[in-house]
């Protein structure tokens, strides 16, 4: 019996790979998914919620670095940046590992964002994964997840 079972689910994982449930999706480059985290920096840069949220679907979830909570939807991500950005963040990717599944793509990595608390400039090395999905001809973040090292280097 036991035997029977592994062969079943063997034969319809091997099945569901001529559909693409596994597939790679070739049409799309490493550098266009390393453009989408370079794109969300830039709207970093901007300093204004309303630009990072764009990258963004709208039943996005963001798990932030710096605050416990989750964020569901558009007006929250917008009002976690909004208070982020006050910091005056510039972010350096410090390691990306890209992987592409269809319309889905994964970007995780470490980066380490440079601040200014307090007045006084602060580092905080954080790890990091973005799944982007394709919605039409663009590509939205859909989860987000970004915390701190736990661990000194």
């Amino acid at each position: 019996m036991k035997k029977y079972m592994i062969m079943v689910l063997v034969t319809g994982f091997i099945a569901l790979i001529p559909i693409g449930i596994f597939s790679v999706d070739s049409n799309v480059s490493k550098e266009k998914i390393r453009s989408l985290l370079t794109a969300w920096n830039s709207s970093l840069q901007s300093s204004d919620p309303e630009k990072v949220a764009v990258n963004y679907a709208d039943d996005a979830i963001l798990l932030p670095t710096m605050s416990n909570k989750i964020r569901h939807n558009h007006e929250e991500i917008k009002d976690y940046f909004k208070h982020f950005l006050k910091s005056k963040i510039v972010e350096h990717v410090d390691e990306e590992n890209i992987r592409v599944y269809g319309d889905i793509a994964i970007n995780s990595g470490r980066y380490t964002f440079n601040i200014a608390k307090n007045g006084k400039p602060e580092q905080i090395k954080a790890r990091f994964t973005f799944v982007y999905r394709k919605v039409g001809d663009k590509w939205l973040i859909i989860e987000h997840h970004s915390s701190v090292l736990p661990e000194k280097e």
